[in-house]
């Protein structure tokens, strides 16, 4: 197979009809784009071009191998401008993943804005919860939530994560509002937990940390089907406010031991080290910061979260 570079640097010295004007044109020296003439001509077994005084010319051979070469070097050229275009502006497939209960409620919902600012796009979205891994699933981007990001991968934080102790109104007229988290102990108390393991919540409080062992007639191990338990009025959960804002901006359900929270998690859009990193990443990770910015939609008026606070 011919190198491909004496192949363009022949296209190039048809083209400008001499090796000195090549050589001008491709930014290197006459002797390096002759000697890359003479390569092709030796490998191939054929001359290629006429040289006299007057100038050059290519043979019948020379004319037929050029149109050949001129084809691969629009090619990478045009391969270049794709490249450019696709690093400083958002085009091609964004590919990614996200767990179920935040994809479904806050991502999904972003990625109409996104399309519509990037007409150019499309958009390939995993909802899972399920740890994805990027290099050998192929994507591009990350929706994750955790305490701390992998030190393998690049991290940029979205939203805090905040998450309460809630019940219906109707629930706790019923059988009362706990005062300090031991009362919870003689709540019917619903939990989101691996079947068989510890039913408890580790809290922080005014003073410090309160694990409390918890009981109750439910376990569900997906907290959006336990939200709906919760809604029900069956008893009391500890949910993320992602999935509950609305119910607690509508006076649906009602959180209760605001002094006592979990500990605290965040949301983060993880992607692969990269120096240069794809504009369609970068356009779809600074839309959902703008869209959620340190105090989050679901978390506004919610009590406890003041204009400005984050956990």
């Amino acid at each position: 197979m011919q190198d491909l570079n004496d192949m363009l640097l022949f296209a190039r010295v048809v083209e400008a009809r001499g090796f000195s004007e090549a050589a001008r044109r491709m930014r290197s020296s006459k002797s390096r784009v002759s000697k890359a003439v003479a390569r092709l001509e030796q490998s191939l077994g054929a001359r290629l071009l006429n040289r006299s005084t007057r100038g050059l010319s290519t043979t019948e051979i020379g004319a037929a191998f050029y149109e050949h070469c001129a084809r691969i070097a629009d090619e990478a050229v045009q391969a270049a401008e794709l490249a450019s275009r696709l690093q400083s502006e958002p085009r091609g497939t964004l590919r990614i993943s996200a767990p179920v209960a935040f994809g479904r409620l806050h991502v999904a919902p972003a990625l109409a804005e996104y399309l519509v600012r990037h007409a150019g796009l499309s958009v390939d979205l995993t909802v899972t919860d399920r740890l994805v891994d990027l290099v050998e699933e192929g994507h591009d981007v990350a929706i994750r939530i955790a305490r701390e990001p992998s030190l393998h991968l690049v991290a940029r934080e979205l939203a805090p994560v905040r998450r309460v102790i809630c019940a219906t109104p109707a629930y706790f007229r019923h059988h009362g509002v706990p005062a300090t988290p031991h009362e919870l102990q003689a709540h019917n108390c619903l939990h989101r937990t691996p079947f068989g393991a510890q039913a408890e919540w580790r809290l922080h409080g005014p003073q410090g940390e309160a694990a409390v062992r918890i009981k109750g007639s439910l376990r569900i191990d997906d907290d959006d089907t336990l939200a709906q338990a919760a809604l029900s009025g069956l008893g009391i959960a500890l949910l993320p406010t992602f999935i509950i804002g609305g119910d607690l901006q509508a006076g649906r359900l009602q959180a209760v031991l605001g002094d006592y929270v979990p500990l605290e998690r965040r949301v983060y859009a993880v992607h692969l080290p990269n120096r240069h990193l794809p504009a369609k990443v970068r356009a779809f990770v600074e839309l959902l910061r703008e869209r959620f910015g340190p105090v989050p939609y679901w978390d506004r008026g919610v009590p406890g979260v003041s204009a400005g606070e984050t956990q």
